[in-house]
């Protein structure tokens, strides 16, 4: 996916661990991890919301377009949507 999550940084930064921004947020540290690690699909603006402001941050503090990894994923993105016709 082309939009990369600092998650890791930032708590490096802040020098906080996963565990201690879950406590703080009142979310599931697995549902952190699957964040952190770049796995999720999605991100709700209520967490997006939470994170920042434990964090002390902005969304762009967090997220981070990769447009080198768009361009590789495009191609394949196109050949999936033409192998459905």
């Amino acid at each position: 996916m082309a939009i990369a999550v600092k998650l890791d940084d930032l708590l490096h930064d802040r020098r906080m661990t996963l565990t201690e921004l879950a406590d703080r947020i009142v979310m599931t540290l697995a549902n952190l991890t699957i964040l952190k690690t770049g796995k999720a699909r999605a991100i709700r603006f209520s967490t997006l919301d939470a994170i920042c402001g434990a964090l002390s941050c902005q969304p762009g503090d967090l997220l981070r377009f990769e447009a080198e990894q768009a361009e590789r994923e495009r191609p394949a993105a196109a050949s999936k949507r033409s192998a459905g016709r």
